[in-house]
């Protein structure tokens, strides 16, 4: 089976660098019924920066506005699922690098069912050749 690979809009907060903040944020999201597609955090210099990638862009803005927190503008990164196996993320990264496209960061994680999923972000100036190379309308 092949992987499914889509854009995906993502924003960012940045918030001190101290236990519970992550928590704090899940939770608002939680509460405000926010499905995410993908998270991460992570430092950033004596501060943290949040990384969401919600289903729904619209819903997570009007969320983030009534929580008060200082949004990051829209950004782009790329949703990767598939059928795991050996090396299933080295074609994608493969067909990134044939386009001599630098990733600026990407996690990935096995699913479990026999399922991986990965985030894969580039810079704003490479999405769109990004996209052509990932075959990506």
């Amino acid at each position: 089976m092949a992987e499914t690979i889509r854009r995906v809009d993502y924003f960012y907060i940045v918030t001190p660098d101290k236990p519970g903040e992550g928590a704090r944020a899940l939770a608002t999201l939680r509460d405000a019924g926010i499905n995410l597609l993908a998270f991460t955090g992570f430092p950033r210099g004596r501060r943290a920066q949040l990384d969401f990638v919600p289903a729904d862009p619209a819903a997570f803005v009007q969320a983030a506005k009534r929580a008060r927190w200082k949004l990051s503008p829209r950004k782009t990164a790329f949703l990767v699922e598939g059928e795991d196996r050996v090396g299933a993320l080295a074609d994608v990264a493969a067909r990134l690098a044939a386009a001599k496209i630098n990733v600026t960061a990407s996690d990935a994680i096995c699913a479990g069912g026999g399922r991986y999923g990965a985030i894969i972000w580039v810079k704003p100036r490479d999405v769109n050749r990004a996209a052509k190379a990932l075959g990506v309308a």
